[in-house]
């Protein structure tokens, strides 16, 4: 078994051989400097050079040495411990010498019931090393890997990151033994032989070595699925038709399929403003300020009655009657389930009306959501709140106060709510009540 590894503290920490942390060779340095400032023209912030740049030191020590991690730290501007903690994160970056191929078994779910498990436990056998372990002669390291990405063709063996499908304990004994005796081998898919380990650091460092296009990129299992789509004429579903324009929705109404039941719809269906006569028009008739007396309100105080004037309280005009279509006697609305009745009669009471619904806020003088829920609106730009919106909310210190409040004048709001109990649900608390508790309390 190899004796080329780090050694552990007794604080846990890995260490490198003291030989890696001697300073490199003049012309290697400069060749390294010059590949690296190939790499970090890539990238907008040097130090997301970091991960090639580590693929560089291996394709040049083999393995990530301190020298290396002292230039890359330079190069990018980082701490050694930032570039530290990035190469010992990654199963990929070695913190050891490692051999001229890395073998890596797979041993994830599928791989293992096909057969991963034991080839591992064979090839571990033969080469009388576990984990992460490597050859005396320094050509094999095996490693135990998680997930090969290639479960079409398991079990899977990998050698420096090619392809080796479908194999067995004996194959793969066959492999290791070519590879400890110099032959070249050529992977199921990708380049005509497998180079070294620090020969393919290099490409992963992004430096091309030619030979992309050798060899299959894809093997028969995995155009299976697409062989049968071609042999059967399937093609991929059409793209669904884009949303009809704003302007376009009444037309899109007219055509559409039957609604669904009517308790599905009533949520959906588009709510009448809740703004009162006299605050969002004030040519109302008494026919529509009647009818808007029946929406869901918040509970009435003295001062809003005050602000609201005494409209509510003048008698109503009887409402001008409306043509209606003749039909049919029907049980009346009392006699008829819920879940019966038309979707128009039900839309009222099971969707309350927003500040925010149709029309517009901004075409009636209001302001946009606040941020803190449908009864929340932010100040307009001379900090005023929308018209009828009395009570100011500090998000910062989450305080509500109202116009009573001692300290309503000099609060600045950054939210406004249309009443007490809007604030209270939306999670601020009485700046009265706060104060007091602390004095209380102090």
């Amino acid at each position: 078994m190899s004796g080329h590894f780090g050694l552990q503290t007794a604080a846990g920490h890995l260490t490198v051989p003291a030989e890696s942390k001697e300073s490199y060779a003049a012309d290697v340095e400069e060749r390294f400097r010059a590949d690296a400032a190939q790499i970090i023209a890539r990238y907008p912030q040097k130090r997301s050079a970091l991960l090639p740049m580590l693929h560089l030191v291996q394709s040049v020590d083999g393995y990530i040495t301190g020298r290396g991690i002292d230039l890359c730290a330079e190069l990018l501007d980082l701490t050694t411990a930032e570039v530290s903690g990035v190469a010992t994160f990654y199963t990929q970056y070695k913190r050891h010498p490692n051999g001229r191929y890395t073998v890596g078994v797979c041993t994830n779910t599928l791989c293992a019931i096909m057969g991963g498990d034991a080839i591992w436990e064979a090839v571990s056998e033969h080469l009388g090393i576990g984990h992460d372990e490597t050859t005396e002669d320094g050509m094999i390291t095996l490693e135990r890997v998680e997930c090969n990405a290639a479960c079409d063709f398991a079990p899977v063996v990998m050698t420096n990151w090619e392809f080796f499908d479908n194999q067995t304990p004996e194959s793969t004994i066959q492999l290791v033994d070519d590879l400890r005796a110099g032959k070249d081998v050529t992977p199921s898919r990708g380049p005509d032989k497998v180079v070294s380990f620090q020969e393919m650091s290099r490409v992963l460092a992004g430096f091309l070595d030619g030979r992309a296009d050798e060899g299959p990129g894809a093997g028969s299992a995995s155009l299976a699925g697409l062989e049968v789509a071609h042999a059967q004429g399937w093609t991929a579903p059409a793209l669904a038709p884009a949303p009809a324009a704003q302007d376009d929705a009444p037309a899109a109404a007219d055509s559409a399929p039957e609604p669904a039941p009517a308790a599905a719809l009533a949520p959906a269906a588009a709510p009448a403003p809740t703004a009162t006569a006299d605050e969002a028009n004030p040519e109302v008739t008494p026919a529509s300020d009647e009818a808007a007396a029946t929406k869901k309100e918040p509970a009435a105080t003295p001062e809003r009655t005050e602000r609201e004037g005494t409209q509510a309280s003048e008698p109503a005009a009887e409402p001008e009657e409306e043509p209606v279509e003749a039909q049919t006697p029907d049980p009346s609305p009392a006699d008829t389930p819920k879940s019966e009745q038309p979707v128009a009669e039900r839309t009222e009471e099971a969707t309350p009306a927003t500040l925010f619904d149709t029309p517009k806020a901004e075409s009636r003088g209001d302001f946009a959501d606040g941020g803190f829920g449908e009864h929340s609106a932010k100040p307009g730009a001379d900090g005023s709140a929308p018209a009828g919106w009395d009570i100011k909310g500090n998000a910062n210190s989450m305080l509500f106060h109202t116009p009573e409040s001692p300290w309503y004048a000099r609060t600045r709001a950054e939210v406004w709510f249309r009443d007490a109990e809007s604030a209270i649900a939306a999670g601020f608390t009485d700046a009265r009540e706060r104060r007091q508790k602390g004095k209380e309390q102090s």
